[in-house]
């Protein structure tokens, strides 16, 4: 499966399917089971996801991170209320308005941060500020945390509950977008569980695509009173496949035997390395820390050239305001190996050399 002159830095959605994923569905493929979602594969899934997060949950699978997030909050927030996020947030940037279109019209509040991730106090400000407005202000309603974060960046497990139990003391929904939730747990070295629904977490967009899988990701939810609803909506918005079983065996194998965790291990494994590596080339500078797969680092011109021409693909990033020099984002996969990363620092520590 791996191309060995791996040269795609550019994201981790470029990444093939895993053979585990890829054996699930054809083994998917064989004779006739009952549509969307009474069948074995969807039960196996339901069993699956409720020993990781050790408590029933309910688990919706669906094509799409976008439908995930957008579905998930259209369940959170009212057509007249407010979602506060990251500015950054995939969800304020990168979502075509999706969450509020599949709200109805709810508001996306962008708070600033410098890396992704809201502070404690930040959402009693803006709150406070919301109310104080009255109807000339949208109601607040919910946030939605990135772990991890499109900075690269990953919350602590102090940092997640001090803000999910100041969204539940101003009366806030909290939903996580967990695009990247694989890396972040890696990193972390602590169960979903306690990522979550203990620490106060009420939905959960459950990633799989970027980590191995075809086109799967899954809303898991931990507040039964929201499950209902969110069935309606989700065949409202055309994500629930009459094939479902396709879906649901992705990420039955996604989780079977860690598999998704073992992915996500590899994938920071390889950003460390490259981190490392680069570190050794004179004028680089690494903007954020490097908690899960992402790296956002400056690197002198020449570098960034000579590179390129090797045949080495990554996206050219927004310095931060008041800065110079260009920077690079540099996104590492399940799929890569050590050789990948080496032969990218090679070039790069000889042209600056």
């Amino acid at each position: 499966m791996h191309n060995r002159s791996r040269r795609d830095f550019s994201s981790d959605n470029i990444t093939g399917v895993a053979p585990q994923i890829l054996a699930a569905i054809a083994a998917a493929s064989d004779g006739t089971v009952h549509s969307y979602g009474a069948d074995p594969h969807s039960d196996a899934l339901r069993h699956r996801a409720n020993a990781l997060f050790e408590r029933p949950v309910t688990i919706l699978p669906v094509a799409t991170g976008t439908a995930a997030n957008a579905i998930a909050l259209s369940v959170l927030a009212r057509p007249y209320q407010g979602i506060y996020c990251p500015a950054s947030a995939h969800v304020n940037t990168d979502e075509c308005a999706a969450p509020e279109f599949f709200s109805g019209g709810a508001k996306l509040l962008g708070l600033p941060s410098a890396d992704g991730k809201l502070v404690p106090g930040q959402l009693s400000e803006a709150v406070a500020f919301a109310r104080s407005m009255g109807v000339h202000h949208v109601e607040p309603a919910a946030v939605t945390l990135s772990q991890a974060t499109e900075w690269g960046t990953i919350y602590t497990l102090a940092e997640l509950r001090a803000l999910c139990g100041e969204a539940h003391a101003l009366g806030l929904r909290v939903h996580m977008d967990g695009a990247r939730f694989a890396n972040a747990i890696a990193r972390l070295g602590c169960t979903a569980a306690e990522a979550t629904w203990k620490i106060g977490v009420d939905a959960l967009s459950f990633g799989a695509t970027k980590n191995g899988a075809l086109a799967a990701e899954a809303i898991v939810v931990f507040d039964a009173a929201l499950a209902g609803e969110l069935e309606y909506r989700r065949k409202r918005s055309g994500h629930l496949w009459s094939k479902h079983r396709f879906l649901s065996a992705q990420l039955s194998a996604y989780l079977e035997g860690d598999l998704w965790l073992a992915h996500g291990r590899q994938s920071n494994a390889m950003a460390d390395r490259l981190l490392a590596g680069l570190a050794g080339v004179p004028g680089s500078q690494c903007l954020q820390s490097v908690d899960a797969n992402e790296i956002f680092i400056r690197l002198p011109e020449a570098v960034i050239a000579r590179l390129r021409a090797a045949g080495f693909e990554f996206y050219d990033w927004p310095p931060p305001a008041g800065s110079d020099g260009p920077v690079v984002r540099l996104v590492t996969s399940f799929d890569m190996v050590e050789a990948d990363v080496d032969a990218f620092v090679a070039v790069a520590r000889q042209t600056a050399g």
